[in-house]
């Protein structure tokens, strides 16, 4: 979502598949095409927001919670990171698996609707630590095992969790990841050179920020016919009371400029052979922040690892449609069905 600010034209990537590696290549077919109402009931549970202290920050969280749950899914966004954004995600997750699993999003600090942190800057490593600081203490109690989902960025993040919390997660599933510099990716290249000045950065955000002064009907009409034409209602309502804000801007652009300087160090592909049977990749066929050339990265470090293809159409910012959150919430929940099928 954060190449909607920063648009500009990239070169599409080519490269075959030649790594043997267990690839589930999903394609269009009835079942993939089935009517949302066959696969949600009528009356959808709905998320409930709140706000918690995490590490001493104000945290934006959207969750629901199950009465005697098997699993609790944990899941951390991309970036931007504003909880809100996966609303549609949360709910069908929690209804294709019968309400028999816990969901809480969690927002990454200062992404959020309020200036709590007083324009403080947050780098991807705050994010990291304040996720795991949530495991610790606001998670520490529950009974039921904790089920990492991330995406994009959050990807990297939960495997980071992954790696530092192994006894208290079981599974984890990272979709559309953004877990390395793309050098053919211009987007890439134009947005580390923005969020590397601060100049820049301080110029978008008050130009992103004039628009949030704009009346609520205003603001919304100018996404809407703009930025989100295709998007849902909740995709927009979020951009609306979230991102047009100078203080989460900043922290967006922030966040960018230190993502692109950890990740251009090597990923942990001894950790990730040891957690293989625990493992599972969505990618996207033309995703230059996850390309495909990450899969056969992958597939030729950590060949059992869980690979799958998405072939639907859907973007990368799969959370801003109503289809896109519908059809990856059925693929999360069949990899979480086949998760409790074998644990039990």
């Amino acid at each position: 979502m954060l190449e909607r600010f920063c648009a500009t034209r990239v070169r599409p990537i080519c490269f075959s598949l030649s790594f043997p590696c267990r690839i589930r290549y999903i394609s269009k077919c009835a079942s993939c095409l089935m009517d949302h109402e066959n696969l949600l009931p009528s009356g959808r549970s709905l998320a409930n927001f709140r706000l918690c202290s995490v590490s001493g920050y104000t945290t934006e969280l959207l969750d629901i919670h199950a009465e005697e749950p098997k699993l609790h899914v944990l899941f951390i966004p991309g970036n931007p990171g504003v909880a809100s954004f996966y609303k549609d995600f949360v709910e069908s997750l929690y209804e294709l698996l019968g309400g028999s699993v816990s969901v809480t999003a969690i927002g990454h600090v200062s992404h959020t609707k309020k200036n709590w942190e007083h324009g403080r800057l947050f780098s991807l490593q705050d994010q990291i630590d304040h996720k795991i600081d949530f495991i610790q203490h606001e998670l520490k109690n529950i009974d039921a095992p904790i089920l990492l989902v991330g995406h994009s960025i959050g990807a990297y993040i939960s495997m980071e969790m992954f790696r530092r919390s192994p006894d208290k997660v079981i599974y984890y599933v990272g979709l559309y990841p953004f877990l390395a510099l793309n050098s053919e990716s211009r987007k890439q290249t134009t947005i580390g050179k923005i969020s590397a000045s601060p100049i820049l950065c301080a110029a978008l955000s008050s130009i992103v920020a004039f628009l949030g002064l704009l009346p609520r009907w205003a603001s919304g009409f100018i996404v809407s016919n703009s930025l989100g034409k295709s998007w849902s209602s909740t995709a927009v309502e979020a951009l609306c009371s979230h991102l047009l804000k100078y203080h989460t801007i900043r922290n967006v652009l922030y966040m960018a400029m230190t993502e692109f300087t950890r990740l251009s160090e090597p990923l942990d592909w001894v950790f990730m052979r040891e957690k293989r049977s625990q493992i599972a990749f969505l990618f996207g066929v033309d995703d230059h922040w996850g390309p495909l050339q990450m899969l056969e990265e992958i597939s030729k470090h950590a060949p059992d690892v869980a690979l799958s293809i998405e072939r639907e159409g859907h973007s990368h910012a799969f959370c801003c449609t109503e289809a896109g959150s519908l059809w990856v919430a059925q693929h999360v929940a069949n990899l979480i069905k086949n998760q409790i099928s074998s644990a039990d």
